[in-house]
């Protein structure tokens, strides 16, 4: 508790500091700064209130309190409308007496990047964890990891969601009696062209490919459905390649990162490589969560919970293969999620476990991490989202 009420306290006198960075604008302001969202649990005692606003200086570094956070219960995952009108969150709770989560909406203020609640629906199913939006904005997509299933919700004109359309419970169990008794969907997204949808599934050890239908939001097994996982990889989230042409799976469970060859013409992956994410010393506990690729294509990089750090990978360019380029610790306990700025300048690490934001700068040439400032206090950090839009493809 005492590490929460010094985290308060602290985030109070940023907030009172950066005051005035809320009259610089939205993401691309003409002082150089980016507006940053970053999605809390407020369960288990946390301080948290739910998605807090922070402003990213591009030229420096230096990331600084921009208001006062909206208010939701555990937003544990966030993704922004690509008209940057609105926000969407899991809430990640199961609310009895059928056990689901929910998705919320907000208006976004183009101005101050405050956030205004529009409305919430359920998810369709428990622990909601992880949820996008297809291109034109028309749907969101959700992951529920304790239901094992996947669901699909309409965006109406003002943002505002409807009930879901879509549902798929997935079916089957993993390799480990413990962690893999049943299904935990963990990550969806669309593929470049907007076709295929693309869901880790830990419980299987798959990703499962499934067709998009645009116009109503339907989703229908490809052919194959799903590519495979190592028995007990336990597979949490993937990144696509800029170039379409390759992805990245992170294994939660294995501490392995997976690369394939996609096929966009027909939603098929072929496995390349699965390679560590620890070094070759590290015999202590580790789990892996976050998995992106800088804008330019050039490296990879994936967190690591135990070994508290972000691994590095340089990318072949011709064959899409990764090459290890070593660690960089995060500077704080449990980096559940990072995100890259749509510049690939900067990289924001979030320790969930000791109520922090480390900013990092990338070297351009190497892929190297270098720590900027101080790490920034936020109670119970676990996703980043930039208010510019990041690509997916």
């Amino acid at each position: 508790m005492a590490r929460v009420r010094q985290a308060m306290a602290c985030l109070v006198a940023l907030a009172a500091v950066a005051s005035a960075s809320t009259r610089h604008g939205s993401a691309a302001a003409p002082g150089g700064t980016v507006m940053v969202y970053v999605g809390t649990y407020t369960d288990h005692g946390s301080a948290s209130k739910g998605i807090y606003r922070l402003r990213l200086d591009l030229k420096t570094g230096a990331l600084e309190a921009a208001g006062s956070p909206a208010e939701s219960v555990s937003p544990s995952f966030l993704a922004l409308h690509p008209s940057g009108r609105f926000l969407y969150a899991v809430n990640e709770a199961s609310t009895p007496p059928k056990d689901e989560g929910a998705v919320s909406a907000f208006a976004v203020d183009a101005r101050t990047g405050e956030l205004t609640a529009l409305n919430r629906q359920s998810s369709r199913g428990g622990g909601p964890c992880h949820l996008s939006l297809d291109a034109e904005g028309r749907h969101v997509l959700v992951a529920n990891y304790g239901g094992g299933n996947v669901a699909v919700l309409p965006v109406e004109a003002d943002g505002r969601l409807d009930p879901a359309t879509t549902f798929v419970q997935h079916q089957g169990h993993g390799a480990d009696p413990r962690r893999q008794k049943a299904p935990h969907a963990h990550y969806i997204d669309l593929d470049r062209a907007n076709r295929f949808a693309l869901v880790a599934d830990l419980g299987l050890d798959e990703v499962l490919v499934y067709r998009f239908d645009a116009a109503t939001g339907a989703l229908t097994p490809n052919a194959p459905a799903a590519a495979h996982l190592a028995p007990g990889a336990g597979p949490r989230h993937l990144a696509l390649h800029p170039d379409g042409r390759h992805a990245y799976v992170i294994n939660e469970m294995a501490s392995t990162i997976t690369a394939f060859a996609y096929d966009a013409r027909a939603g098929t992956l072929s496995e390349l490589q699965t390679l560590s994410t620890l070094p070759a010393d590290f015999h202590g506990d580790n789990s892996t969560a976050e998995i992106a690729v800088r804008p330019d294509g050039r490296f990879v990089y994936g967190s690591n919970r135990g070994h508290d750090s972000i691994a590095v990978f340089a990318v072949d360019a011709v064959t899409g293969k990764l090459a290890a380029a070593g660690h960089q610790p995060t500077l704080g306990k449990t980096p559940r999620n990072f995100a890259i700025d749509p510049s690939g300048a900067y990289l924001l690490a979030a320790n969930q476990d000791s109520d922090t934001i480390t900013v990092f700068r990338i070297d351009r040439t190497s892929g190297a991490l270098s720590p900027v400032g101080s790490p920034v206090p936020v109670p119970r950090p676990v996703c980043v989202l930039f208010q510019a839009p990041i690509s997916r493809r």
